[in-house]
């Protein structure tokens, strides 16, 4: 059997004029030969590759013999064997490599097999096909457009062919075969992945499947002496329009107004915090370039002169293709984090400082959201300190409770802005042009951000369309007439959507004129079945293209302590987190919030499980409505929320026990900035849960007031 080490390959010496005996060929390309070894003393010069693929030889000696194994004797045998067999190609004699399958009696250089389309496997026994008998790849869906080589960046022509390959895990990435083999043969087995998903097994397997080499190495950059000496140059220039520094744009402080940010996302850019009117804590600076980018400012122009009706929804549907692209060719090279969302928001709340605050003083429960603009409106508002919320009517003034109560009538509030619109829990944006000139998109974005990693509810009222347009998740998701909610747009679509004939669709049309001359949608129908496509244009209209300013600056928004970028990488973890409904509370559910603390005497253990026991029943009657408190108010009594937030309880919800002499006095307490619940050791069941009915309702009761 063949083996090969590329780690062991050390040419003996190497002479570019030289002509390999198998082949007949002086060419000295590594990634498409081998290398071209010569040993002096033989008078014997070959390419690596030809000696592999060569049908009538094999590694009989070991790796530091003669060439890898390649016995001399055993090589010169092969070059008169193939001296008498004729290339099918450039029909002269040399012929050493024939197509694996027995039944084909093709023979070949190795070179010329290249040029031929032939496929050589370095795997195994190193077997070789024809082009007739050559394995292929296929295509499970329908590839999107336009493409480009996911290497070299050209465009490339989505047909699978010898010289276009494309990756098996994640069908979205196309190769020139040229190209995915130079990529290979310099990042080589340690590095060789997939350029778009990462996929690194699958993507490799089916890579040597096709053909192409993959050195058994280091990355040719890793093995370079001082490759990465430029990296410990930063980059220290002001690219600002106007440069306000007294000293030029070379000059950088360690710490101020004059300190260079760089850009976050290329680092190839930078700017002085005061001429870019960055405040002292932000960091997260983008330049143009990439701001272009990742903004989706892509042209995509439509021609001058439109034919026919086929042609405007041809090119409407490219509009939105073109759009969709853009947006999952930057969510499609993230990587992938296996991690929960209350990870991540855990992760993210690490940037809170719990030395610094910023206090938020509500007037009222109208003047939540009012509060809270307020306060991001201020010039040096800094979203890393803690929020130190005051409700002008509460005296006790406890922080933990205020905070968590703001925030949770802050996301209840945001979700009536005016920049949404459709049913509760499935919530659009609003095309607002009173709120785009008050930037109240980016403003809602922001504030979602903050609550968030703040410790606040989860949103839940997103709909899946919205969800789909800010972070591609579900990646194939297509807007329904579901998603506009009852209004009177989407009872005109319906109209159309749901017309039985001609005349009931012409008729449907007519009545929304309006609203598909505003789309571009409005142009002749001919059969019945062009109502799907045409009602798909206006949703994709009317739900995505429409919006891309809105959307951008909610994007913007929701970057706030990077929420956005994290989202990206997980959005399915994620999506439960912004798409309704909220979970709702269960008997079972509370039950493992919390953890129990048990004592360690045995007979006082005895009386807490029975405690315990109480408890559970209490939490199963009140799920069915038997108890005067719920769920939810049992929750708020506890933590001062009536749900998990989505960066969960921090600490956890506890439960621990005491007695009393007086068991009619014995109440339950509370310590909500503890998340502790006490319990009180009661002899009966029905003096328990009179106890724990009294406290909560007399508690939900003072939150009222």
């Amino acid at each position: 059997m063949k083996t090969m080490n590329e780690e062991q390959t050390k040419p003996i010496h190497d002479d570019k004029d030289l002509i390999c005996s198998l082949c007949k060929r002086s060419d000295d390309i590594p990634e498409k030969y081998g290398e071209k070894i010569t040993l002096q003393q033989h008078n014997l010069t070959v390419h690596y590759f030809c000696l592999l693929m060569s049908s009538g030889i094999c590694q009989r000696g070991e790796e530091d013999e003669d060439i890898h194994g390649f016995l001399v004797d055993d090589i010169k045998k092969e070059i008169r064997r193939s001296s008498r067999l004729r290339c099918m190609s450039c029909k002269k004699v040399g012929a050493s490599v024939g197509c694996s399958i027995k039944s084909c009696r093709q023979m070949i250089h190795m070179p010329c097999g290249l040029e031929q389309g032939f496929i050589f496997q370095f795997t195994d026994l190193f077997p070789s096909f024809c082009k007739k008998h050559a394995p292929t790849q296929s295509c499970v869906s329908s590839p999107s457009l336009p493409l480009s080589c996911s290497v070299c960046l050209e465009p490339i022509e989505p047909i699978l062919s010898y010289s276009v390959l494309k990756c098996p895990a994640c069908h979205g990435s196309w190769f020139h075969r040229n190209c995915v083999q130079h990529y290979a043969h310099s990042a080589a087995m340690f590095f060789f992945k997939c350029t778009l998903c990462n996929n690194k097994d699958q993507f490799q397997q089916e890579m040597l499947r096709m053909g192409i080499y993959i050195p058994e190495r280091d990355a040719a950059w890793e093995l370079e002496e001082n490759a990465f000496e430029d990296l410990l140059q930063v980059y220290e220039h002001c690219d600002a329009v106007k440069c306000r520094s007294n000293r030029g744009r070379n000059y950088s402080s360690e710490s101020g107004v004059f300190e260079i940010v760089r850009c976050k996302l290329c680092g190839s850019r930078g700017t002085h915090r005061r001429c870019s009117n960055l405040r002292v804590y932000e960091s997260d600076w983008i330049c143009a370039d990439c701001k272009a980018a990742v903004e989706e400012k892509k042209s995509v122009p439509l021609p001058n002169h439109v034919e026919s009706p086929l042609a405007i929804r041809q090119e409407r549907k490219r509009l939105i293709k073109n759009i969709s692209d853009i947006h999952s060719s930057l969510i499609s090279k993230r990587q992938c984090v296996p991690a929960t969302s209350p990870e991540v928001l855990m992760d993210l709340a690490c940037q809170i400082s719990q030395q610094q605050s910023t206090e938020v003083l509500v007037e009222d429960d109208d003047g939540v959201m009012e509060a809270a603009l307020r306060v991001l409106r201020q010039s040096d508002f800094n979203p890393c300190c803690t929020l130190s919320v005051k409700f002008s009517k509460d005296k006790l003034n406890n922080n933990i409770r205020n905070q968590r109560c703001f925030l949770r009538r802050l996301v209840s509030k945001l979700q009536m802005s005016e920049i949404f619109e459709g049913p509760d829990g499935t919530k659009n944006l609003a095309l607002n042009s009173k709120a785009l000139r008050d930037d109240l998109y980016f403003e809602v974005g922001s504030l979602l951000a903050l609550s968030l990693v703040h410790g606040g509810p989860p949103v839940g009222f997103f709909s899946p369309a919205l969800y789909h347009s800010l972070f591609n998740y579900p990646t194939n998701y297509r807007p329904t007439l579901q998603d506009l909610g009852d209004t009177a747009f989407a009872y005109k679509i319906r109209q159309i959507a749901e017309a039985n004939s001609m005349k009931e669709l012409r008729k449907a049309m007519c009545s929304a004129s309006q609203y598909l001359e505003a789309a571009g949608c409005w142009r002749k129908i001919t059969k019945l079945s062009e109502k799907d496509i045409l009602v798909e244009d206006v949703l994709n209209f009317y739900l995505i293209i429409r919006l891309q300013l809105p959307l951008q600056r909610f994007r913007e928004g929701l970057r706030t302590l990077g929420l956005f970028e994290q989202v990206q990488m997980c959005t399915e973890a994620f999506h439960s987190v912004f798409c309704g409904p909220v979970e709702k509370l269960t008997a079972e559910s509370v039950m493992e919030l919390f953890t129990i603390r048990f004592s360690e005497e045995k007979e006082q253990h005895e009386k807490e499980n029975t405690t315990v026991n109480f408890w559970k029943k209490y939490l199963h009657e009140c799920e069915e409505g038997r108890c005067a408190a719920s769920l939810e108010d049992l929750l708020t009594f506890t933590t001062s929320t009536d749900m998990v937030p989505s960066i969960g309880f921090h600490p956890t919800p506890s439960i621990s026990f005491f007695s009393s002499t007086d068991s009619s006095c014995a109440f339950p307490q509370s310590h909500c900035d503890a998340n502790h619940l006490i319990l009180p050791i009661l002899p009966s069941y029905e003096l328990f849960k009179k106890h724990l009915d009294y406290t909560v309702c007399q508690f939900s009761v003072m939150q009222d007031v």
